[in-house]
């Protein structure tokens, strides 16, 4: 039987069989994408609408809240009432330790990505076999805790440790060298950090590079620096930009690095909002910083994105 010869009931009685085994598909595959969607409300969404919530409550004194509306935690981010009359006063403290955050998570990405990109084309170009043994010992550093290697990077840059002992021993120094709780040591921390995060994404990215058109750019006499910018950066990006936003966001934020290697004195945006649910038992403000951070990073990645794609389209 040709489709031809098919009636009009037969055809009508076909399509609403492939309509209704559609819609089945459909409603199968919501249903298989509830848990997922009940873990995302639970943890993600839900504490999201508290701490948005608790932002504009009122502090309670021994920590918590008192259920008040109020702004004051927005306005104590930039200013400060007057004991005696009550007055605003504007107060940059907590802006110069977000500017700082930032400026810590901008070179943090930038070296990352200086060191990265030349070991992930190492990698890229190595044979199979070796590039599987160069991705564990990226990864190894994974197998312990950041705590661990955190503490681990203390005992090395303090007075007493690996480094004095071995400039001292070599006679290059007479005295210990401060390195501890310093922003040097802070910014060390965060590269020994965030490195791999680069790495791997710039990695995954050059494998994928079909190196037949370096050969051909080198057939058509391109020098070395024309080929690195005009043929595998740009065909590299999609790595640059992961490993930029993989290293960046969680730097912006990092909170263990600078409590050991900082010392407290030192202070980035994780431990200020740490330390308004801590000792300074002001929940809202702490919510409020955290809201404020989140902010600052969806508007700047909002216009990268943008841009980038603007940019690549226009490409």
């Amino acid at each position: 039987m040709t489709t031809a010869t098919l009636s009009p009931t037969t055809i009508s009685k076909a399509a609403l069989f492939e309509a209704h085994a559609v819609k089945a598909g459909a409603q199968r595959n919501r249903l298989l994408s509830l848990p997922a969607l009940i873990i995302i409300g639970i943890f993600g969404v839900l504490p999201l609408i508290i701490i948005c919530v608790y932002s504009f409550l009122v502090a309670a004194p021994y920590g918590g809240v008192q259920w008040q509306f109020s702004t004051d935690a927005y306005l104590n981010f930039l200013f400060q009432r007057d004991i005696f009359d009550d007055t605003l006063q504007f107060t940059p403290d907590f802006l110069i330790i977000y500017l700082r955050s930032f400026l810590f998570a901008v070179v943090t990405t930038v070296i990352c990505l200086l060191l990265g990109f030349p070991t992930a084309y190492f990698m890229a170009t190595r044979s199979p076999a070796a590039r599987n043994w160069w991705v564990l010992l990226i990864t190894i550093p994974f197998w312990s805790n950041l705590l661990v290697r955190t503490l681990a990077i203390m005992f090395i840059i303090r007075d007493e440790g690996l480094i004095n002992n071995a400039l001292m021993a070599l006679g290059v120094i007479d005295k210990p060298i401060t390195m501890l709780y310093t922003n040097f040591a802070i910014q060390l921390g965060l590269l020994y950090a965030f490195l791999p995060f680069m790495v791997l994404p710039l990695y995954s990215s050059l494998e994928k590079l079909d190196f037949r058109l370096v050969e051909a750019a080198y057939d058509l006499y391109a020098t070395r620096r024309q080929v690195l910018w005009r043929v595998i950066i740009p065909l590299s990006k999609p790595g640059i930009i992961a490993g930029c936003l993989l290293v960046f966001i969680p730097a912006l934020g990092a909170y263990v690095t600078p409590l050991i290697l900082g010392g407290g004195v030192h202070l980035m945006i994780g431990d200020l909002i740490a330390q308004q649910f801590g000792s300074g038992r002001n929940w809202p403000l702490g919510c409020a910083q955290a809201l404020i951070l989140m902010a600052a990073v969806l508007v700047a990645l909002f216009f990268y994105v943008r841009n980038t794609s603007g940019k690549m389209q226009h490409g």
